[in-house]
């Protein structure tokens, strides 16, 4: 244990946030999700839920300043469907660690998939809310 990091954080998910480039892509993936089969580095978070990863890593995590959206969500496959309640949690947790304002970008299904193949690491959750899978770009440490 060190000081000031919340106990989610897990080494793994410590050195992966670390070892990430500007630009790399970060997905915290709901407990539907394909995971497994989509990832080129899985960090397993079972027993906790996506609001809750989200607002430990942001302490950490600076989101890409270089690109319009650096947050982006799956879509429903029904466009006709209301927004999915947890947009607005994440959209409020980002709020508090980043005081830009974007909006978060929606990514289509089978898109998303394949971005979620290209990531450099998929946090797996075990998130119940539908359409909670989330896309993170990082950015660059400015201080």
């Amino acid at each position: 244990m060190l000081k000031g990091i919340p106990p989610i954080i897990s080494p793994d998910l410590m050195h992966t946030l670390m070892t990430m480039g500007h630009g790399d892509d970060l997905v915290l993936a709901d407990g539907n999700f394909p995971a497994d089969s989509h990832a080129q580095l899985i960090i397993r978070l079972d027993g906790h839920g996506v609001p809750e990863i989200l607002d430990a890593i942001l302490q950490f995590f600076p989101l890409d300043t270089f690109v319009d959206q650096p947050a982006g969500l799956m879509n429903p496959v029904d466009d006709q469907s209301p927004e999915p309640p947890i947009w607005n949690t994440y959209r409020q947790l980002i709020q508090i660690h980043d005081s830009r304002k974007f909006e978060l970008e929606k990514i289509e299904r089978f898109e998303f998939y394949e971005r979620a193949k290209n990531a450099y690491a998929i946090i797996a959750t075990s998130e119940t809310a539908l359409y909670a899978n989330l896309i993170l770009k990082k950015g660059v440490v400015v201080d």
